[in-house]
């Protein structure tokens, strides 16, 4: 139960929300910018100091900087861009649903294809991708971006199935890794990056896979369930004390304790999409809810950016 006043923006459901200090940051959500159709994918690049996000209906994607506080358009159009991550180099890998494929931004701006096909087929709508430090990169391949126009180009699926891929940083092959999903969303390596967790939109649930040493995944099991409708899950953080932060769509930001107890929650006015860590001392909470992008200064902090 919570035990929390209900003005705060934290709700805490376990104690280990509270002696963790996952409550001991601002006391209000800070926005940044509104004006978004469907806000998406916000990455925090330190060397600039700047957070780039995607405004998907749009197709832009949009750029905040931290020592001024302007907010300016970084690309448009972008392919309908949805998630953003970088890679060992620190290269811009984009997730683009409207063109159907993962790309990569080089240092003189070229953009380089990573993938747009899986066995001949074309991808359905790449959403959400995460670099492991060995180099691959791997992304969800849900199809939120070719059942209508708004997100994406509205089109027929050739695959025939929402899955996970992984891109082979030698060969550049693209490998299917788990299909076990109805949309999958979100994907973080824990800390060790010995296991994979992804959030299953349609499914409700958040599934944690064991990752192998020859880049394959084992079955899987589920970590975390929706407890109802509205906390549909996108995407996934995990704080430098192993515990999962989870958007929730319309049931805020999640946090579970590594045992997979949800311990508490931050309230956010809009459905939120994705959540990112930044700020130099990587403790700033970034959250793209709808229209808007706000953040939160925390007491925790995010897992190191540079892989161990």
């Amino acid at each position: 139960m919570s035990t929390n006043d209900d003005a705060s923006i934290y709700e805490i459901l376990d104690e280990r929300f509270r002696t963790g200090r996952c409550a001991n940051g601002d006391d209000r959500l800070e926005k940044l910018y509104g004006g978004c159709r469907w806000a998406e994918g916000p990455l925090y690049l330190p060397a600039w100091r700047q957070l780039v996000w995607s405004d998907i209906p749009n197709d832009r994607l949009l750029r905040w900087d931290e020592a001024t506080g302007a907010v300016s358009v970084f690309r448009s159009p972008a392919g309908h861009v949805n998630g953003n991550t970088l890679d060992r180099e620190g290269r811009l890998i984009s997730c683009e649903q409207g063109n159907r494929r993962v790309t990569r931004t080089e240092p003189d701006g070229r953009i380089t294809v990573l993938a747009d096909r899986y066995a001949g087929k074309r991808l359905n709508s790449p959403n959400d991708a995460v670099v492991r430090s060995d180099g691959s990169v791997w992304f969800s391949d849900p199809d939120f971006g070719i059942t209508s126009d708004y997100e994406g180009v509205r089109a027929e699926p050739e695959i025939g199935g929402c899955h996970v891929y992984r891109i082979d940083p030698a060969s550049g092959e693209v490998r299917l890794v788990a299909d076990c999903f109805g949309a999958p969303n979100g994907l973080v390596f824990s800390p060790d990056e010995r296991q994979l967790y992804v959030s299953d939109t349609r499914g409700g649930c958040v599934r944690v896979f064991d990752v192998r040493e020859d880049g394959t995944l084992s079955e899987g099991r589920v970590f975390a369930e929706a407890k109802d409708d509205l906390s549909r899950f996108d995407n996934l953080r995990f704080d430098d004390g192993g515990r999962l932060w989870a958007a929730a769509i319309e049931g805020g930001v999640h946090c579970y304790d590594p045992d997979g107890t949800l311990i508490g929650r931050l309230r956010v006015p809009e459905p939120v999409s994705n959540i990112a860590f930044g700020g130099p001392k990587n403790n700033r909470l970034f959250i793209t809810a709808t229209s808007s992008l706000y953040s939160l200064v925390m007491a925790v902090t995010g897992l190191p950016r540079v892989h161990r």
